[in-house]
């Protein structure tokens, strides 16, 4: 790597920019779910955490008290790995005066016509923040210098266990309402904050070469751009939660390897996504004449200029930004081509996806899922500021100012491509380091396993049937099928010419997957990450066979690459398309596939019996395990009518209890107020996560009030998006559960059980039930083209 790209690999890996804060405090706080640190962090369960969490294990961390580790007992590291670092942050929890080690980060230097050179004028590398490993490879930690060692021992026990921090506490209600505990008590301050880097998704291991043992990981065997497709992101975020909380059961949806990136800044809709695979970005295509607004480097601003416009960084020379319209050819990014404003600002917004600058920046700009007054602040998001959000933070201008190194490290050498023909040479040169295995060794295999002739007519198959929308040669776009070559190298770069996707926008019902991410509205207009997304992109006219609303530029997925799909399986936006990935780890508290299983009957939404639940798929990061979850989920792609549907249910029934409580100190809360049941199951058919995730209660709200003091008005308003005839329907029943609920807040649920087309259709922001539905492309291939093209795509 050359300078510019180590410098911004060490960041992808390590710096948080500030968001230990976030994951420690603001998340409790201001969205009322707690992460039980110890629980995933735990140094006695590391031999257990991949299995467990999908986490990479830190290699150049060790387990207190085993051979050769600095630290010799859990207690001197507050019950986490000891990692290189901890010598110097170590003494210093309780204490202030830490210096983080990115104050030593050494900048590559800057490149040459930069608008805001000759002199280098970046911000402090301090402001990146990266603490050190806690063992887990993208999760970093800080010393805590509020710590109270004594408060800790007396609530624990000892430094090096937090079982009494996370002990529970009985509810108010008993047995049918969650615990409590002290991870919720603002009074007892743990030893560490914790923060995360963008590399805790995106690292993943080498398909090129991966670990003998996935807990036992070497440096060679890891890569830090592919995205880690075991990690369980959703469910870290609620560790603290029990499963019996609303939290958990609308945050831990997400399957293995994929992360709703929308559920802190909520657009209530429910829609997990893949962590994105980032291979042979030079190949990328981009999209020309697209109408950006954003800000742009100058060396200067105009007289007078309302800073709103144009801004100079205060103590520097000529350091500054201009906001402006212009047309550029950009990238387009996230599932729906979203972020689209450039792919500098892309890796820019990822680090407030994970907290960063989030008390400065754009917490206050989210909807307050509690303020029900659509007059009030909070009622509905606003537009998140990157104007304010570089003046006010500065983190956001440490990172900004080393977006290029992040951006070279994608187009380095560790974002190329991982093909299978090296995957399986350097497997046999583990035993002899002289072997090779050439493209026909590889052809030969397969058409072993797929039949005579499979690669050659798998490329047939696949140029006549699949490449419109999975090359980014421009023959392809235009029907010019003949003679593509999709194996072809650009002679300057080395790279595969054909990214096999062309990014472009294909219209949710033609594919005919699971539709609630194509909803996303963050990007909108008026919404958080306005400022994110292209003009362009918002003039996108919504998908017209989908009868959610679709406006602003959603109801559309991008097409998108097929590069090394041997090494991604399973399949679709959500990991939905194949069998279903589990650890199985040897603490079955942290068994999340078992608790929540997926596979339905489709007559009534309700989970198979036990025996009839396929079996999951267990994690397996080798070249062959890799292999096979790909061939099976070739199978289900191309065989829909024999997929099991997949729903993620809510398993087991939710209540609240709503009013204040009492607490004496001792083991038991007195709640004063009333009670509601979620149930899981309602006539029979089981609810979904996304029934509570997509549910528009405020608009729900808003009407039940205008049902009994504006009856006409909101008549005419639902006529205009139902239709007259479900208007007076929705109207009436809008009216009698206002009747029922009026004087007795608790019937609420019974009142809706009774209506749950109103919950399920009308104030749903995405009625999509089955997860594994669409793509239906190649279903009517024979069973010998089939095999084909399974045999040809894994040679790419």
């Amino acid at each position: 790597m050359n300078e510019s790209e180590c410098a911004g690999r060490l960041i992808w890996f390590k710096a948080t920019a500030g968001n230990e804060r976030f994951h420690t405090y603001v998340f409790q706080q201001r969205v009322g779910v707690l992460i039980d640190w110890f629980r995933v962090l735990r140094s006695d369960e590391r031999g257990d955490r991949f299995r467990a969490w999908g986490i990479i294990n830190d290699p150049a961390c060790c387990v207190p008290g085993s051979p050769d580790c600095p630290a010799k007992s859990l207690d001197e590291t507050y019950g986490l790995d000891w990692c290189p670092g901890d010598e110097e942050l170590l003494p210093h929890v309780g204490r202030s005066g830490y210096r983080d080690p990115a104050c030593d980060f050494r900048d590559a230097a800057l490149k040459p016509g930069d608008v805001h050179g000759p002199a280098d004028q970046r911000h402090d590398a301090c402001d990146l923040r990266f603490g050190t490993s806690t063992g887990a490879l993208g999760i970093r930690k800080f010393p805590n210098p509020r710590f109270d060692r004594a408060a800790w021992l007396k609530l624990n026990g000892s430094p090096g266990t937090w079982e009494g921090y996370n002990r529970p506490i009985a509810a108010a209600g008993g047995r049918g309402e969650a615990a409590r505990s002290h991870l919720q008590d603002g009074a007892i301050e743990p030893p560490f904050l914790i923060g995360t880097s963008c590399g805790s998704c995106h690292i993943a291991f080498d398909p090129l070469n991966p670990p003998a043992d996935p807990a036992r990981p070497a440096w060679e065997n890891i890569k830090g751009l592919i995205g880690n497709q075991y990690t369980r992101v959703s469910e870290i975020m609620v560790s603290g939660m029990a499963s019996n909380t609303l939290e958990w059961q609308m945050f831990a949806h997400a399957r293995p390897g994929t992360s709703d990136t929308s559920a802190i800044p909520t657009d209530q809709v429910n829609n997990p996504g893949t962590i994105n695979a980032l291979i042979n970005l030079a190949k990328r295509p981009t999209f020309a004449n697209e109408s950006v607004i954003k800000w742009r480097k100058t060396a200067s601003c105009a007289k007078g200029v309302d800073e709103t416009r144009c801004w100079c960084e205060p103590g520097r020379n000529g350091k500054c930004w201009e906001k402006s319209l212009h047309k550029e050819a950009v990238h387009h990014i996230l599932k729906g081509g979203e972020d689209s404003i450039g792919a500098l600002e892309a890796i820019q917004r990822v680090y407030f996806n994970i907290g960063s600058c989030s008390e400065q920046c754009w917490v206050n700009h989210l909807a307050d899922l509690r303020q029900l007054d659509p007059q009030q602040r909070g009622f509905g998001q606003t537009p998140f500021d990157i104007g304010q959000c570089r003046r006010d933070c500065p983190n956001f201008r440490a990172v900004e100012d080393r977006l290029g190194n992040i951006l070279d490290f994608f187009m380095s050498a560790e974002g190329h491509a991982t093909d299978l023909r090296e995957a399986r040479e350097n497997t046999l040169r583990v035993a002899n380091p002289g072997a090779r295995y050439t493209d026909q060794d590889l052809i030969a295999d397969l058409e072993r396993t797929f039949g005579a002739g499979a690669v050659a007519r798998g490329r047939e198959v696949f140029a006549n049937g699949c490449a419109r929308c999975h090359s980014s040669q421009p023959a392809a776009a235009t029907g010019q099928l003949a003679g593509l070559d999709f194996h072809k190298l650009d002679l300057k770069t080395g790279l595969r010419e054909d990214w096999l996707g062309n990014d472009g926008p294909t219209a949710v019902s033609e594919v005919g997957t699971f539709r609630c991410r194509a909803l996303h509205s963050n990007h909108m207009a008026g919404h958080v990450w306005q400022e994110y997304g292209s003009e362009t992109l918002r003039a996108q006219p919504p998908d017209p066979n989908v009868k959610e609303p679709g406006d602003g530029g959603r109801g559309h997925y991008r097409n998108i690459s097929l590069l090394n799909l041997w090494a991604h399986a399973p399949f679709l936006h959500n990991n939905a398309l194949g069998p279903e990935l589990c650890g199985k780890p040897h603490n079955a508290a942290n068994d999340f596939y078992a608790q929540r299983p997926r596979y339905v009957d489709a007559s009534n939404v309700k989970l198979l019996p036990a025996e009839r639940q396929p079996a999951c798929f267990e994690y397996d990061p080798s070249v062959e395990g890799r292999f096979k979850l790909y061939t099976l989920s070739m199978q289900a792609l191309l065989n829909p009518a024999q997929r099991i549907p997949k729903v993620t249910l809510l398993n087991e029934d939710v209540t609240l209890r709503l009013g204040p409580r009492l607490w004496d100190g001792t083991d038991k809360e007195r709640l004063l107020g009333f009670e509601l049941t979620i149930p899981s199951e309602i006539d029979g058919r089981g609810v979904t996560a996304g029934t509570l995730g997509n549910f528009q209660h405020k608009a729900f709200i808003v009407d039940l009030v205008r049902a009994k003091t504006a009856p006409d008005e909101l008549e005419r308003s639902l006529a205009k998006r139902l239709g007259k005839e479900s208007a007076r329907k929705v109207l009436a029943d809008l009216q009698a559960v206002a009747r029922e609920v009026t004087g007795k807040p608790n019937g609420v649920v019974e009142a809706l059980r009774a209506r749950h087309y109103l919950i399920k259709q009308v104030y749903s922001s995405c009625t999509a039930e089955v997860e594994n539905a669409g793509h239906r492309f190649g279903e009517d291939l024979s069973e010998a083209d089939k095999n084909a093209l399974i045999a040809f795509l894994a040679t790419l």
